[in-house]
């Protein structure tokens, strides 16, 4: 089968073994129809996280082909899925930490979705994979894992009623993010520093969103609406000057939601934090529930994902890392 290889932080494209089922057991082998390529994976690659030989990929939409489980699910199902699954008993778990269980960081699935066939274990069927409604498309499938990611920090934020947040950062998470903030029912405000994408957030249903060319004209704006700071803040644009930019526009007691990762050894100054009694708050990857919530979100239309993908085939994967990088794009499906 064809899989896309990461070599020296680029992808080549190469003939693998197909996994074979008998080798595992019970579970399944899903043909991967498209797979989203993450933040994270960009973020992995330059970081170093992963090595060369990885495959990468688990925003995964496709169809199973064959199986061998005690679930429901057959032959020929489009599913998409979660790629990490928590063992619900442990310390994490308990405490409601799923992203931080050991077992939970071992999953996965067998190889990335950059490949034309993966493995899916019998315990990712019974927690973190969705039968494909027909209503969705293949491309808004394939956010489950995203916006389940989303509605994770949205939820650990515990946002109060009648209250104001705002998302730094609006490419295709921070788009998520908000969308996310408005399902619960509370008013959402962006910023960014592209012109489009403050428009396209609007578009999505954020109540107002800023374009940050000046920060003093652009907080003063936002004093407009609100005047003490706002009372949530999701950072999601992975910039180290987002950080100063979110205590600036954060009211005395707010929560800031530490939603990426920044290259810098950088961070919030203790004094900031006592003297102004913020919360801050971080949140990585999504539980089984919040997979379930972000698929039932998604059948029934209530987030909208479509238009923020472009397509891009398995072969011109780097072309698709190259436009992401160049902020061409917010977002590539890679079609297989």
């Amino acid at each position: 089968m064809k899989a896309a290889i990461l070599n020296d932080n680029r992808f080549v494209i190469r003939e693998i073994p197909k996994p074979v089922l008998d080798e595992y057991g019970t579970g399944a082998i899903v043909k991967v129809t498209g797979c989203g390529l993450c933040g994270s994976d960009i973020v992995k690659m330059r970081t170093g996280k992963v090595k060369t030989g990885a495959i990468l990929g688990h925003e995964v939409v496709g169809e199973i082909v064959e199986i061998n489980s005690k679930t429901a699910f057959a032959v020929g199902d489009k599913i998409a899925l979660g790629h990490h699954v928590p063992c619900f008993n442990c310390t994490y778990c308990w405490g409601g930490n799923y992203s931080m269980c050991r077992h939970f960081k071992a999953t996965n699935i067998i190889p990335g979705g950059f490949a034309e066939y993966i493995y899916v274990s019998e315990e990712h069927l019974n927690n973190t994979v969705f039968n494909v409604n027909l209503n969705l498309s293949d491309i808004e499938a394939s956010f489950l894992e995203p916006l389940a990611c989303c509605l994770r920090a949205v939820k650990r934020a515990k946002i109060k009623d009648n209250t104001k947040s705002l998302i730094v950062g609006l490419g295709s998470i921070g788009i998520l993010m908000g969308e996310a903030v408005k399902v619960f029912g509370n008013k959402v405000y962006g910023c960014d520093l592209i012109y489009e994408r403050v428009c396209l957030s609007e578009k999505f249903g954020f109540d107002k969103s800023f374009l940050l060319n000046d920060e003093e004209e652009t907080l003063n704006a936002m004093k407009e609406i609100a005047p003490e700071g706002f009372d949530t803040i999701f950072l999601t644009a992975g910039a180290s000057l987002s950080l100063n930019f979110a205590l600036r526009a954060a009211r005395d007691g707010a929560t800031i939601v530490v939603f990426s990762s920044i290259k810098d050894i950088t961070g919030f100054k203790n004094n900031d934090i006592y003297y102004r009694e913020l919360t801050i708050l971080g949140s990585y990857s999504p539980s089984p529930m919040d997979l379930e919530d972000s698929m039932s979100l998604l059948e029934s239309g209530k987030v909208k994902v479509a238009g923020i993908s472009n397509v891009y085939p398995l072969e011109k994967l780097n072309e698709a890392l190259s436009d992401t990088l160049a902020n061409k794009i917010m977002k590539a499906y890679i079609q297989l």
